[in-house]
């Protein structure tokens, strides 16, 4: 006897419903963090665009930060836990191995039984959520889908490294895909360089890390700054054109471009080699967050729908790029 299975339905189209953000509540200025790494602000402000970072509260979890962004996206959205599908967090600061955050934060919500799952693809892991929420809702596997970018990089640095430590912050970031009649998410445009892997990662493995006599030091972040500047411009800069061409567009289609949030500099490269319209409207909030890994796309999308300079309906290209060497960049509508 032939048995046919009976498969999900699919819809046609998923867009950005609501976006939503928090960010460390103490405020961390340039001349904090400039002793230990024998610089200072003149010289943070040139290289990074940096005035200060938002660093979270000792007691305050990356679980408090993810529930929060993701609480504003749902309100936003105009959905509760009960509505929720599917949970997908991107962070490298969850110390646990077992069990997700994503579990955790599910739970928290009241999105039980939602699938819930963590995903490590660093500075580009919201952009990889997107694609995955995108998937998913036009799979018909799930209809709303909670897409959360957490770090809280004070956790993972050195004081005393001058590659990385004086440029993170700590945040979330979240979004809530769901269906939509038209399209809201064009096609992604992601890969991985592992040949590149040691250009960002952790100074050691955690296997190496031991207490009392003979202590090895907690693992932290370092980077090759240059080689990264240069892979971030010159090899970034086309993944973006490739996400606007993949979505049908031209780069004077653009009305905001959401890059991560690594450092100024490369921004303002990426827009001038992107060869966007003057007149748009450009994620900068790592002026005063600071480079929040994962959490940088969604916050800064989050800023500029909150003051106003951008709105719904915008056509926003997003790129994440970071440690693995990762990265991801699609364009979308903004909610």
């Amino acid at each position: 006897m032939t048995r046919t299975l009976l498969a999900a339905q699919p819809i046609q189209h998923a867009r950005i419903l609501g976006v939503g953000g928090v960010r460390g509540e103490d405020v961390v200025v340039n001349d904090e963090v400039v002793g230990p790494i024998n610089s200072s602000d003149e010289w943070i402000r040139q290289r990074t665009g940096i005035i200060s970072r938002r660093r979270a509260k000792a007691e305050t979890t990356v679980a408090d930060m993810a529930e929060a962004a993701a609480r504003a996206a749902m309100d936003q959205a105009g959905i509760t836990g009960a509505d929720v599908d599917a949970v997908i967090i991107s962070t490298v600061t969850w110390f646990e191995q077992t069990p997700s955050l994503a579990a955790v934060v599910a739970d928290r919500l009241g999105a039980t039984p939602a699938a819930a799952y963590d995903i490590s693809a660093a500075c580009a892991g919201y952009a990889y959520g997107i694609a995955q929420a995108d998937a998913l809702v036009r799979a018909g596997t799930a209809r709303h889908v909670v897409v959360i970018g957490v770090e809280k990089m004070s956790e993972f640095i050195d004081p005393t490294d001058r590659s990385i430590s004086f440029l993170l912050g700590d945040g979330a970031g979240a979004a809530v895909v769901g269906p939509s009649d038209t399209p809201g998410i064009g096609r992604t445009v992601w890969g991985s360089d592992g040949s590149s892997a040691a250009m960002i990662g952790q100074t050691h493995s955690w296997l190496d890390y031991r207490t009392g006599d003979g202590e090895v030091a907690w693992p932290t972040l370092r980077q090759e700054g240059p080689s990264v500047y240069k892979w971030a411009v010159f090899q970034m800069t086309p993944v973006a054109k490739q996400a606007i061409e993949a979505a049908g567009l031209e780069p004077e289609d653009i009305d905001v471009f959401l890059p991560h949030q690594a450092n100024m500099r490369i921004i303002d490269h990426m827009v001038k080699y992107l060869g966007l319209r003057e007149d748009v409207v450009v994620g900068r909030d790592i002026a005063e967050t600071g480079n929040t890994s994962a959490a940088s796309i969604p916050l800064a999308t989050e800023r500029l729908l909150r003051e106003g300079q951008a709105k719904s309906g915008d056509v926003a290209l997003q790129i994440g790029f970071g440690a693995g060497l990762v990265y991801a960049a699609q364009v979308v509508l903004l909610p």
